[in-house]
């Protein structure tokens, strides 16, 4: 089923997808002009945190995740980039190193576009800048919530909203009634959540036993999302 009209999916996923969608022939010519492509393994790294970036990636395919290590290296999800969009833009913008790190979650391929050329299509195009400023607004709001998620939520409501929000990132080609399979370990899962790996399996089978979730191996696929929805308890 569609979560349109009963959950605000908008303030817990960015929409980068469209910033480079029908830029003017020139502007995504020269964007494009030095763009290569490689295959990621699941696990393999992108950038890592405090390095200086040459230039900003593009999800042709797969998916990413945004992450941060604390000092004594667990790993904090901190966001999962989908096929579509753009990471590792606010370093260059900014003038300074990566916030954060960046692996691939699943086999992914990834377009790299030169800091020089992100540069200057910046430059030229007032279309690219209105949209990168868009969707910089929209990634603070998003990320916002995350924290008073952390802040204000149970590690069960946390566990629900995360399944929500995963749903909708693995939809493929969906069609009502049609089941959708979030392909992520439960290792990821916990560092998305915030919480040990013992209480997402935990929480999975007692969701398993409601029938609001089915596992097969890793796969995850959500039968309830009304439940869910219920369960985060999101106003």
């Amino acid at each position: 089923m569609s979560i349109k009209g009963i959950f605000p999916i908008d303030k817990w996923d960015f929409k980068s997808e469209s910033v480079l969608a029908n830029l003017p022939g020139q502007e995504y010519g020269l964007l494009i002009a030095n763009r290569t492509e490689k295959l990621y393994r699941k696990g393999e790294v992108i950038f890592k945190e405090g390095t200086f970036p040459d230039g900003i990636f593009f999800i042709v395919s797969g998916k990413v995740k945004k992450y941060k290590l604390d000092p004594e290296g667990k790993e904090y999800i901190i966001y999962v980039a989908n096929t579509g969009e753009l990471i590792g833009y606010h370093a260059i913008l900014a003038e300074d190193r990566y916030p954060d790190s960046a692996a691939a979650l699943e086999e992914s391929t990834i377009a790299f576009i030169p800091r020089q050329n992100f540069l200057e299509a910046v430059r030229q195009s007032e279309i690219l800048n209105k949209r990168l400023l868009k969707t910089l607004s929209h990634e603070f709001a998003v990320l916002a919530n995350s924290l008073s998620l952390f802040a204000q939520k149970s590690v069960r409501e946390r566990l629900a909203l995360q399944l929500i929000v995963m749903r909708e990132k693995y939809k493929v080609n969906f069609k009502p009634g049609m089941a959708v399979e979030i392909n992520m370990s439960r290792d990821d899962l916990a560092n998305l959540v915030g919480t040990a790996r013992e209480n997402v399996v935990r929480l999975l089978s007692e969701f398993k036993e409601k029938g609001i979730v089915e596992t097969k191996g890793r796969k995850i696929i959500v039968q309830d999302v009304t439940r869910l929805i219920e369960i985060a308890d999101y106003k």
